[in-house]
């Protein structure tokens, strides 16, 4: 069962002769490498996607578009340089793929970003699942980590709306897990959908369902979120993004608990759970959100902390993730230096504990010594602190690659907004990522 259970399937889609050439290095890597075409991914399983784009995919990005919404799959394109280069495509690749490879390919980072992606699957396709296992559990000692799970047995058991608030990678899905564990539908479904993910036009059919063209030309109804998740929990993440229609259709299930389904209406059961980042009462004020649905939502509230307000928490997050990861990538685990923890407890976390675990996930990939480093997890060390800066250009040089290193931590997923971040166009972004060899 176990050898099952670690199979990592693997599905390439218009494969090139450079994809070929991939495969037997892949199954040898431990991968279960499918490959077809487009038409015939939709209903290939996989973990992990790799599309060969090519120019007529750019004229109907809509099949690409629909394929990576419908699929609970990682998705990686592998374009030429060229193709890269034309800002139109490059804004297409940063929006929907999860990262991408130009030809020829460096086979080091494609299996790099395969576990990557891989990883972030698993993740994702358990919490549309069941949140459960150890990697679950809301760890720490510090004063606000027990706080919050001893508020959270007292929440869990009700069936009330819970509206978690909290800066973006403080584990608010995780809050959101943990009360379904805890509650008396745990052994029911528990449904997620990021609101901020899906676009504007797709949310109202992704909760509550659509009809689409069968293979035999006839109707078939896609089942929605909120039906899916009947007996379980339903958990809206970045609810502020919900736009004003889906608000008002939302309002109207959490008040009638019935949706329709073939002109039919059928009364579904869920307990419904909001995270947001946003101040949703200064969104009220300007119009943006519903207040009547916010009162619905915020029957209980739940607050996530900060990691900067957790730095006792660092080093046992650090390891967890450390041993994690170990396992997924199949390198031994390693322990941290005492710079390396140093660096960790003088470093602000903008991004929190989604940032700390993608350094320490880039570190294990990195590290080359016995243990991790400052220098693999992105950070500056004693070391690079107290040595002289040498010369203006190289002092600059490095700072520009200090700063796309931090940014790729925290926007890995989305290539556009770590653009954005640093205030620089697209095509620049990716001419100093090739300058600095990052990617």
């Amino acid at each position: 069962m176990h050898e099952l259970a670690s199979i990592r399937r693997l599905l390439i889609v218009e494969p090139c002769e450079e994809c070929l050439r991939l495969i037997p290095g892949l199954r040898i890597a431990g991968w279960e490498v499918d490959s077809c075409t487009l038409d015939a991914a939709a209903s290939r399983p996989c973990d992990v996607g790799l599309i060969r784009l090519m120019p007529q995919h750019f004229e109907q990005p809509q099949l690409i578009k629909e394929l990576i919404t419908r699929s609970n799959t990682e998705w990686i394109a592998v374009l030429t340089a060229e193709d890269l280069r034309r800002e139109l495509i490059g804004d297409f690749v940063c929006e929907w793929f999860f990262d991408f490879h130009t030809l020829p390919f460096d086979v080091a980072r494609v299996q790099v970003t395969l576990g990557r992606a891989y990883g972030m699957a698993r993740l994702r396709a358990q919490g549309a699942t069941y949140g459960n296992g150890p990697e679950h559990e809301l760890l720490g000692e510090s004063r606000p980590i027990r706080e919050l799970r001893r508020l959270l047995t007292k929440l869990a058991p009700t069936e009330s709306p819970v509206l978690i608030r909290g800066e973006t990678g403080t584990g608010k899905e995780l809050v959101a897990r943990t009360l379904h564990q805890q509650s008396q539908r745990r052994n029911q479904p528990f449904v997620s959908i990021n609101c901020s993910a899906v676009g504007e036009h797709q949310l109202q059919a992704e909760l509550f369902g659509y009809e689409e063209d069968g293979f035999s030309g006839g109707q078939q109804r896609k089942t929605g979120r909120i039906e899916a998740a009947n007996g379980g929990t339903l958990f809206l993440d970045e609810i502020g993004d919900l736009p004003l229609d889906v608000q008002a259709n939302l309002l109207r299930f959490l008040q009638d608990r019935h949706i329709d389904v073939n002109g039919e209406r059928v009364a579904v059961d869920v307990r419904v759970l909001a995270a947001t980042h946003v101040d949703l009462e200064a969104a009220i004020r300007k119009k943006r959100f519903r207040e009547d649905l916010y009162y619905r939502l915020n029957v209980l509230q739940v607050g996530t902390a900060p990691l900067r307000e957790r730095h006792g928490d660092l080093a046992l997050l650090a390891n967890h993730f450390a041993h994690f990861y170990s396992q997924e990538t199949g390198r031994r685990p390693r322990n941290f230096s005492q710079d390396a923890l140093v660096a960790m407890g003088k470093h602000d976390w903008p991004g929190n504990v989604r940032e700390l675990e993608n350094r320490v996930r880039r570190g294990l990939v990195l590290a080359e010594g016995r243990q991790i480093e400052a220098f693999d997890l992105g950070l500056l060390g004693e070391e690079e602190i107290s040595s002289s800066m040498g010369t203006l250009d190289e002092y600059k040089c490095r700072a520009e690659r200090q700063a796309l290193c931090d940014v790729l931590t925290r926007h890995s997923d989305n290539l556009s907004v770590a653009a954005k971040v640093l205030g620089i166009s697209r095509p620049t972004f990716y001419r100093l990522l090739h300058k600095h060899q990052i990617r």
